[in-house]
This record gives structure tokens, C-alpha cells and sequence, in this order.
């Protein structure tokens, strides 16, 4: 498993803001671990914060807009993106205005500035969304549609496509974020001439101009129309009668859809975890992006640990033949079959359940149900393991409740399931003692819940 990861240095990026005009400070500070990505308006009485994730999206026209309570944020997205993309899990970003500033419209100045300041493995391990089953999106008055698979890693392919003479169906993939950088970063955002009008109507880019974002004239207006439309940008006026792109063209062949790639990744960024999946997307834009971002949220907060996968083609770990000879337990009082995944705080063990089960002679004839007391002595056994592997020779201690807290039973558990146990430590062990949470799974859903504290003994 991957570490979480903060950046070693504070650094300060200043510029215009695209929709306020405003000259604005953004700076990014290192943050500690299970922090996450923070904003903090610094320019407000208690200078609050919150945390960058879906719940608070509140407007996504030209941008993503967070709001929480009088806080708001927009224009959030290429910051999001590149810290992402470089891996960064905490940090806090203190702004002096209500957007972050544009640049040159691309993530490439906040990539260089996280790449400058450099990047700090932490100790905790990455917290990932991985993606179980298909998940499909779309909004059919658009025509945009996102669809995410499963995947080892994250990978995302996008396709736009647009009424214009000068900007084609273009598409843009990325295999993997180690081509971020290079591939994607530097993609900048674009404006057609014919949307500006209507968006200085709302009030919006009063920083929009040639140097923060890629023009695209494809529809003839008048001279005069034109030149005024550049005097309202304080721009230099150009012929009216040449379509094109405003500002001298596109720096590579699918820099419009690759701009549209680095915006899904800034806004799927709210989703508050890396993700393990490949997203495929038709006609993005901030709504769709942030909508399926709001969706995922919505299902981490049903469940705060996400089902283990498991494999059963993947050799375990430990067999119950290793099982055996670290546990003292033995039939029918033993519990787990196999661990198939151990690190330094968390374990994961399965339970195959059988309708031979001596339990069920008695519980119950005519409905076997494994009882709840099992399914909490099958999670304390899989903690014991993890307990055991922290200490030399195991096979001369022996564990030992002291004391289990907030059971829960959320649905039965009978012949034919196949139980998922996964424990953490929430707590240092410290005097032999240690403090975990355990949560058991079938088919994905919480079956079991439970918090546990068991000494550690040298067995006589």
C-alpha cells in the first residue's frame, strides 16, 4: 500500500482571479497526516476553512464553486487537479479571496511550485475509493455522460465534441498519472468568442483574457461588435472576418480535451480519496464531474471502511495451517480460514460459512444463522493475528479481551457466505494493550461492527 504524502515546504502563488479580476495570494502549507486538503480564507473574520470535498460544491458554471456557510471558494479545480496528480493526500491551501488565482490558466505554475517545494512521504498509509461495480452517469439534456469501471489503478479517457468549424471531436487519455506532468498539466482552458457576452452578463471572467485561457472564434460577428467585445476585455481588437483561435493557437493537437481530462481529475479530487478505477467520460464539464464526485461521496459515508477486495485466486497470506500455529484455538472454536492481507495497523482475514457448522445444529434447525457472539470472536481472532505479528516468536503469546464496545448487527449471516473481517488498530499498542475497530463484511455490506481492546501474554 501506498503512504499519504504532504509537500516539505510552504510556497506562495500569486496572479488574477478569472472571475473577480482580483490580484490574489495562494499558498500551500504542509499538513499532517489524515488531514486531507483544506482551504482556509484567510481574508475573512475567524479566517474559516473547510474541506475540499462534493457536499460543498455549490455552482459549477465557468468553474467549481465550494460554499460553506459565508465561506466560498471557486475556480478550485486546477489546484485540485495537480495536487492529486502528484499524490499530495494533505494539505492546506490559505487563500486571500474568494477564488484561487488562474495563472495561465493550466495546473503546469501549481504543478512546478508542488514539485519545487517538494513532496514528503508520511506514515500513514493512502485510504483509496476503489471502485467495485460499474458506475454510470449521465445527463441527457447534454448529452454528457461519465462512466467509471474497475480498475487496478486510475486512468481516465475523455471525448468532446462541439458545433464549431474550429475546435473538432477531440480526445484525450491518460493511462496513468505518472504522465500527468508532461502530458496534461499544461493543458489550459478555453472560451468560444460567442459564450463571452453571456458570461460577463453574470458577472463572471472580469479577469478573462489572451494570456489565461485559449480563444476560439468560430461564428463571424460584425467589426464592430468584435472591437467592442475587445475593448470590454481590454484586449488589442483583431479582424473580424479571420476564425481561429484568438491567441495564436493550441500549444499541442488535443489541448482543448486534455484541459478537459485535467478538470475531471480536479473535480473527481472532491471525492476526498485517491480512486482506483478508469473513468471514461463523453462530453464533461464541471456538473457531471462534480454530480458523480457527490454520488461516491454519498456512498463513503454509508460505510466509513469500504469492503476489502478479495481475491480468491491470490494465495493467502497465512493458510489455517499458519493460523494454527500462532492461534491456540482449534475446532470448532476457530474462526478464521486465511489472512489475506496484513500491514502494520490493519488485517484482513475470511471466513467461509458452511452449513456444517456444528453451530448451526442448535442455531437454529430450521434457520441457521451463525450467532453474533462468533462473528465478534472471529473478528477479536483476526485482531489476535495482527496483534501477534507485532512481536517476536508469537508463537509463545497468547491474546486476551479486556474489552469490546459498540456491537452492531446489521444483518444475518448464514450457509454460503463467505465473510470478509477487516481489523484496524486505532491506538499505539502500548503495554501490551491494543485498541482496534472491526468491521465485517458479506457481499460487500456491513454485517458486524465492533470496537475491541486485548492484552498481549507470554504464555507459561
Amino acid at each position: 500500500m501506498s503512504k499519504q504524502s504532504t509537500i516539505k515546504q510552504a510556497f506562495t502563488l500569486s496572479g488574477k482571479g478569472l472571475h473577480s479580476g482580483l490580484e490574489i495570494k495562494l499558498t500551500f502549507l504542509p499538513a499532517p497526516e489524515n488531514h486531507g486538503i483544506k482551504i482556509k480564507r484567510i481574508d475573512l473574520e475567524g479566517q474559516p476553512e473547510m474541506d475540499a470535498v462534493a457536499e460543498y460544491v455549490t455552482e459549477t458554471t465557468r468553474g467549481t464553486v465550494l460554499k460553506k456557510g459565508e465561506m466560498q471558494v471557486s475556480t478550485i479545480e486546477h489546484v485540485l487537479s495537480a495536487l492529486y496528480a502528484l499524490g499530495i493526500d494533505n494539505c492546506m491551501l490559505e487563500v486571500d479571496a474568494p477564488e484561487f488565482p488562474i495563472l495561465d490558466g493550466s495546473a503546469k505554475y501549481f504543478v512546478e511550485g508542488i514539485q519545487q517545494a517538494g513532496i514528503e512521504e508520511q506514515s500513514e498509509e493512502k485510504d483509496y475509493y476503489i471502485v467495485r461495480k460499474k458506475i454510470e452517469y449521465n445527463i441527457p439534456e447534454t448529452g454528457a455522460k461519465i462512466t467509471i469501471l474497475p480498475d487496478d489503478t486510475f486512468s481516465v479517457d475523455v471525448h468532446i465534441g462541439f458545433n464549431s468549424s474550429v475546435l473538432p471531436n477531440q480526445f484525450a487519455s491518460l493511462s496513468s498519472l505518472d504522465n500527468y506532468v508532461d502530458q496534461v498539466s499544461s493543458a489550459r482552458t478555453f472560451v468560444f468568442v460567442r459564450e463571452i457576452e453571456p458570461l460577463i452578463k453574470i458577472n463572471l471572467i472580469k479577469g478573462g483574457d489572451l494570456k489565461n485561457a485559449i480563444v476560439i472564434y468560430d461564428q463571424l460577428v460584425p467589426q464592430g461588435m468584435f472591437d467592442e467585445l475587445a475593448d470590454l476585455l481590454h484586449q488589442p481588437r483583431q479582424d473580424a472576418n479571420k476564425l481561429g483561435y484568438l491567441n495564436g493557437g493550441i500549444h499541442f493537437a488535443n489541448e482543448p480535451a486534455s484541459h478537459k481530462l485535467l478538470d475531471i481529475i480536479g473535480d473527481l479530487a472532491l471525492i476526498g480519496k485517491p480512486l482506483r478505477g478508469k473513468v471514461i467520460a463523453t462530453y464533461p464539464g464541471h456538473k457531471i464531474n462534480t454530480d458523480v464526485a457527490k454520488l461516491i461521496r454519498k456512498e463513503i459515508k454509508k460505510q466509513d471502511v469500504q469492503a476489502p477486495v478479495y481475491d480468491d485466486t491470490v494465495a493467502p497470506i497465512l493458510d489455517v495451517v499458519a493460523i494454527r500455529k500462532l492461534l491456540p484455538h482449534r475446532w470448532p472454536f476457530l474462526m478464521v480460514d486465511k489472512i489475506i492481507e496484513m500491514r502494520s495497523k490493519v488485517i484482513v482475514g475470511v471466513k467461509n460459512v458452511t452449513v456444517n457448522e456444528t453451530f448451526f445444529m442448535g442455531h437454529f434447525p430450521d434457520e441457521p444463522v451463525m450467532p453474533g457472539v462468533l462473528l465478534v470472536e472471529a473478528m477479536a481472532q483476526t485482531g489476535g493475528l495482527l496483534v501477534l505479528n507485532s512481536v517476536e516468536e508469537p508463537e509463545r503469546y497468547s491474546t486476551y479481551f479486556l474489552k469490546i464496545d459498540n456491537v452492531k448487527f446489521r444483518q444475518k449471516v448464514v450457509p454460503g457466505d463467505t465473510v470478509i473481517f477487516h481489523l484496524e488498530m486505532t491506538e499505539p499498542m502500548r503495554r501490551g494493550c491494543a485498541v482496534m475497530k472491526g468491521t465485517a463484511f458479506v457481499g460487500g455490506k456491513i454485517v458486524t461492527e465492533a470496537e475491541f481492546m486485548a492484552q498481549i501474554v507470554k504464555n507459561k
